[in-house]
């Protein structure tokens, strides 16, 4: 199907067009164009007019540039604008105007990606949906993902997020969602700001971009909830509140499974009651507030609970797996919960919940008990606060059910030192550095948590304990061949 003819990307962002062609999709990275894909020049950590002609070569429609690049013939097919970026932006403003599509912003501290993918799957079943890529959410991925959005699209789901002032609003209001969902506000960007309560004030400006009649879903839990109540009240734009202290969606109690959670809540005083394919109140709480926006969105709230039962996270996200460390032994495993994507001390403080109440096996392995073990690694961009959010996490009422925590990266030596010898595991300064020995570190029984910042390459210890496992043959269905 055509999303982008000649003309109308040159309509959308006032450049001139070079010949007569149609894309079917958008994209900024030659290894993941496909056919018929408009690439787009960006300029980033490379210049994106380098890689036009192979763009060209493997099937590209069109590139969107500022100039005929070198090695591309002159009738080469090119969208030509005075800044790419600006023309992107252009092209995910005409997309956002041209449809009729329900469309919903997330922001927060935590949870966005998850809870985009959420709403994704629910609204999914009622509707042709478009949501964001993995987590383009920021000055280049908004637009991009509003450009890639078909005409004929019924709901959109926009991740936005911000690691500066200023910087939510904009993309907001590009957006112009008719509804705004804040998951929460914690702790993480401390550099950029002086304390919580800027970072609550640039989570609320996603307010700003609300449609007029528009509803803004606000967690009621987290502390700063009063600064989100009295945005979306100066905006004069409706506020639906949820949590244990919501006032619309409140969250009644929270039943920890081995691989689900199961949630009793009231929806304006009414049950509710649902159930997710992961384990943590955070996805309890994170699913309460997309139901929420499901129903602000005109969804049905009774199908959106049932397909929420069906979703679960995927890789980097809280993924959880189990590993055949035995190809003939099928009960020799362990489990993996993979959150390796990202963490600040609220999603990290969310995890070692979810690895507290994780039912380890017995009798199985050289250790005979199964054991609770973390590999965390450095939570980002802190400020001067982040030595001692660190070490804080040894006083977590979830540590007292933790066996072993392995520490990667010089923030995390806090924690190391803050735990008690008997938690304590190894320390190292990389990922790389703990993957040597991750065999005798782990056994059949345990459960195993990896999480930490992305720029911490945890997924490497992932990866490391996958290569533990084996291919196990289960066995053929006897059914098979009848």
């Amino acid at each position: 199907m055509t999303l982008w003819t000649a003309a109308e990307a040159a309509a959308a962002t006032g450049g001139t067009s070079t010949g007569d062609w149609s894309a079917t999709g958008v994209s900024i990275d030659t290894r993941t164009l496909q056919a018929g894909d408009l690439f787009v020049a960006l300029q980033a950590v490379r210049d994106g007019h380098d890689f036009v002609a192979q763009a060209l070569e493997n099937g590209a429609a069109a590139a969107l540039v500022t100039h005929v690049p070198k090695g591309v013939a002159q009738d080469a097919p090119l969208l030509i604008v005075p800044d790419v970026l600006q023309g992107l932006e252009a092209l995910g403003t005409a997309a956002r105007a041209r449809t009729e599509a329900r469309v919903v912003a997330i922001t927060g501290s935590v949870g966005k990606t998850s809870t985009k993918e959420m709403l994704r799957a629910m609204l999914g079943d009622q509707g042709r949906t478009h949501a964001s890529v993995a987590s383009y959410n920021n000055h280049w991925g908004v637009p991009l993902t509003l450009a890639r959005m078909p005409a004929d699209t019924e709901y959109a789901v926009i991740e936005i997020g911000m690691n500066h002032p200023g910087e939510i609003a904009p993309l907001a209001r590009m957006v112009r969602p008719h509804v705004a969902m804040i998951t929460t506000v914690a702790a993480a960007h401390l550099e950029a700001f002086e304390d919580i309560t800027g970072i609550a004030v640039e989570k609320a400006s996603i307010i700003d971009g609300l449609e007029y009649g528009g509803t803004a879903i606000l967690n009621n839990d987290c502390s700063t909830a009063a600064i989100l109540q009295a945005k979306a009240h100066d905006a004069k734009r409706r506020d639906v509140g949820f949590g244990e202290h919501g006032f619309d969606f409140v969250l009644k109690s929270v039943d920890l499974g081995r691989d689900s959670t199961v949630v009793q809540a009231e929806a304006h005083e009414q049950p509710l009651l649902f159930k997710i394919g992961a384990v943590g109140k955070h996805y309890a709480m994170n699913g309460l507030g997309a139901l929420a926006a499901c129903e602000a969105l005109g969804a049905d709230l009774a199908l959106a609970a049932q397909s929420l039962g069906r979703w679960s996270p995927y890789q980097g996200r809280g993924a959880r797996e189990v590993i055949f460390l035995d190809p003939v032994e099928t009960d020799m495993t362990l489990e993996l919960i993979d959150d390796s994507y990202n963490a600040n001390p609220t999603s990290m403080a969310a995890a070692l919940d979810v690895l507290a109440a994780a039912q380890v096996t017995n009798d199985i392995g050289r250790v005979s008990k199964g054991r609770r073990i973390a590999f965390v690694g450095d939570m980002k961009e802190l400020g001067d606060q982040g030595p001692g959010m660190h070490a804080d996490l040894a006083a977590l009422s979830a540590m007292g059910q933790i066996d072993k925590v392995h520490c990667i990266g010089p923030l995390m030596q806090h924690l190391h030192a803050a735990l008690p010898a008997e938690k304590q595991g190894d320390w190292g300064e990389t990922a790389t550095e703990m993957v040597a020995n991750i065999p005798r570190r782990l056994d059949s029984g345990d459960v195993v948590l990896v999480k930490g910042s992305l720029s911490m390459k945890l997924a490497l210890v992932v990866d490391a304990i996958r290569k533990m496992g084996h291919p196990v043959d289960m066995g053929a269905d006897p059914q098979d061949n009848e």
